[in-house]
C-alpha cells in the first residue's frame, strides 16, 4: 500500500492497515532505518492510560484528616448601607 508523507512529517497508515491491526490512536510506533528509503515500522501493543484523578480523589487521599474547622460565623458584618453609598 501507498501513502503520502504529510507537510509536517507524518504518515498516515491506511485504513485497511488499521483495521486489520486495531490500531487506535496515540498508539506508540517504533520506526527503524533499515536502508535508504527502507524501513520497518512495529507498532507497540496498546496500553490503556491510567485514568486522571479526580480532585475529589486527590483531596480525601490527603494523609492529613480533620485540619478543616468550620467557621465561626457568630460575628456578621452590618447589612446596613455604608455612608460612602449614601445619596
Amino acid at each position: 500500500m501507498i501513502t503520502t508523507l504529510s507537510a509536517d512529517g507524518s504518515l498516515r497508515f491506511p485504513d485497511a492497515l488499521r483495521d486489520a491491526d486495531e490500531l487506535k490512536p496515540g498508539q506508540a510506533c517504533e520506526i527503524e532505518r533499515i536502508g535508504r528509503g527502507d524501513y520497518r515500522v512495529r507498532v507497540t501493543e496498546f496500553e490503556d492510560s491510567p485514568a486522571k484523578p479526580r480532585l475529589i480523589d486527590v483531596l480525601r487521599s490527603c494523609p492529613v484528616k480533620d485540619w478543616w474547622t468550620e467557621p465561626d460565623r457568630s460575628e456578621r458584618t452590618s447589612l446596613e448601607p455604608s455612608r460612602f453609598f449614601e445619596e
